[in-house]
């Protein structure tokens, strides 16, 4: 199982087997999102922010 550091608040965050690159976690801690970049090693990104268009 592979551990991460949130790059926000530095929690420990423990990735699940069956996580995949591209998945979007929730840090437990910050509550931030959070984006799988790689799983040999292991490592997140802050998500992009979803920027809304309001119909334009």
């Amino acid at each position: 199982m592979n551990t991460v550091s949130c790059p926000e608040c530095e929690a420990e965050i423990t990735l699940d087997a069956s996580t995949e690159v591209g998945e979007i976690i929730v840090c437990s801690d910050c509550g931030v999102d959070l984006e799988v970049t790689g799983l040999d090693p292991a490592e997140v990104n802050l998500a992009p922010m979803e920027q809304e268009d309001w119909g334009e």
